[in-house]
């Protein structure tokens, strides 16, 4: 229903992402894989079909196939990002130095920031950015492995497919390897909405690794009769020696019944 609805506003790239993510939870929550590839299918038909009977989205979809048969057209955002990205080099033009970030790429501070993160900072600054997504995809999948709550395990999942999703998805139009969406990269575009999700995401996350953490803090507590659990805490040098001292005329009690048996 809300893929319906964001589709209708239009907004294909949001619609994407929120599959994206219905998808991963579905997963982790043992969807058969028969039903998950049927669903899949029927939202890719349904995408097509969305593309198909949208001129921009048309003419975005052939631009991505072939962007430099019109480079001054519909193609102009991908080849001008294609240059930005080649500019870099290895190393970079240097921090605030692009070019094209002057009136030549358009929309330069929000869907095509990697490109001039390339640019300035070249395949160094590019791939460094790429592994911190790749970090953060494993940090939030730890977290949902670790968790044994349920809700929290899919919703850990969930958010961190969100964020991740999406930085996947404009980084491959950004690089030319998908259309244009219209998503921007998490927690590096400019944009008030985007970062509020984002930053919220990751504060929930970071809510459910610290539930995660006290839960393995937690041990059993014999003295209780209900099996109930208390924290964790380290043992002082005086409850350790009385614990040692305890032991130790325990031990020299035995040896003088045995004695006296003997």
């Amino acid at each position: 229903m809300f893929c319906a609805l964001l589709l209708a506003e239009p907004d294909l790239g949001t619609a994407i992402a929120i599959l994206l993510m219905l998808a991963a939870m579905l997963l982790v929550a043992g969807t058969p894989v028969r039903t998950l590839a049927a669903g899949v299918s029927i939202a890719s038909a349904v995408g097509l079909l969305a593309i198909w009977f949208e001129p921009y989205r048309r003419a975005r979809l052939f631009s991505f196939l072939n962007p430099w048969h019109d480079a001054q057209g519909a193609g102009f955002q991908t080849v001008q990002a294609m240059i930005g990205l080649g500019s870099g080099g290895i190393f970079g033009v240097g921090l605030g130095e692009s070019v094209q970030k002057a009136n030549y790429l358009p929309e330069a501070h929000t869907d095509m920031i990697y490109a001039i993160i390339g640019e300035e900072l070249g395949l160094v600054g590019a791939a460094a950015v790429i592994a911190a997504y790749c970090a953060f995809a494993y940090a939030g999948l730890r977290i949902a492995l670790a968790c044994k709550d349920p809700f929290g395990k899919r919703l850990a999942v969930g958010l961190t497919v969100l964020v991740c999703g999406q930085a996947a998805i404009n980084l491959a139009a950004v690089m030319g390897l998908a259309p244009l969406t219209g998503i921007p990269l998490p927690l590096v575009s400019y944009g008030g909405s985007s970062l509020v999700v984002a930053l919220t995401s990751v504060g929930i996350l970071l809510n459910i690794a610290e539930d995660v953490g006290a839960r393995r803090a937690s041990v059993p507590d014999r003295s209780r009769g209900d099996g109930r659990t208390r924290a964790a805490r380290t043992r002082g040098r005086g409850g350790a020696q009385r614990a040692r001292g305890t032991g130790d005329a325990r031990r020299v009690a035995g040896a003088r019944r045995g004695a006296a048996r003997s």
